[in-house]
């Protein structure tokens, strides 16, 4: 999936592909466990524990793709800065997801970052399938056209960079072309802890 994204951002399908190439990382050597390794930990345990690192929440969204209809967005809690020289940002995504082929087509995303008081919107964006746009307000990022979401406390817009394999997710990194905050903060960002939101409390 990796791979393809790359091959169709390097044609000439992609806005901004031939100023900023996307390069691959080689793909690692790949080994079975032996039997006389420990086993890896279990997929419960690996949620339990990360579970205790508090994340901040936002919403990937991007422009309509090769004449579709509709944008295209994802609520996303694994964001994050990468680079100050040149800026860059990073997002997983999970391999198997239905909205990256549509984000990684546009070869733009915007980042959204969400409020304390938009659990109910990130909910609207983490259901697969569905109208997610509807009923939800939003603009044009300057640079992507992708969906600014109204209430958000930031935005930052951006062109694909790279893309490379991590396990069962894709690591995607943007590089930032705009980027604002919102005018008021009243209730700061909306938080993931341990399975479900949170807000910074004083």
């Amino acid at each position: 999936m990796a791979e393809a994204a790359v091959r169709y951002l390097r044609s000439a399908g992609a806005p901004g592909a031939a100023a900023r190439p996307v390069e691959a990382l080689p793909r690692p050597e790949l080994r079975c466990v032996g039997e006389d390794e420990r086993a890896p930990v279990s997929q419960r345990a690996f949620r339990d524990v990360l579970g205790a690192f508090a994340t901040g929440v936002t919403v990937i969204t991007a422009p309509p793709a090769d004449g579709g209809p509709s944008p295209a967005g994802f609520a996303c809690q694994s964001f994050s800065a990468l680079s100050l020289d040149p800026p860059l940002v990073a997002f997983m995504v999970g391999r198997t997801s239905t909205t990256w082929p549509r984000i990684a087509r546009a070869g733009l995303f915007c980042v959204n970052v969400l409020g304390a008081a938009q659990g109910e919107l990130c909910r609207a964006f983490a259901v697969s399938g569905a109208d997610k746009f509807a009923g939800v307000a939003y603009d044009a990022a300057p640079v992507s056209g992708a969906p600014r979401l109204a209430g958000s406390l930031a935005w930052i817009d951006c062109t694909i960079h790279a893309v490379h394999t991590g396990g069962d997710h894709l690591i995607v990194v943007g590089r930032v072309d705009a980027l604002g905050t919102a005018a008021d903060d009243p209730d700061g960002p909306l938080l993931f802890h341990r399975g479900r939101f949170a807000r910074l409390s004083d």
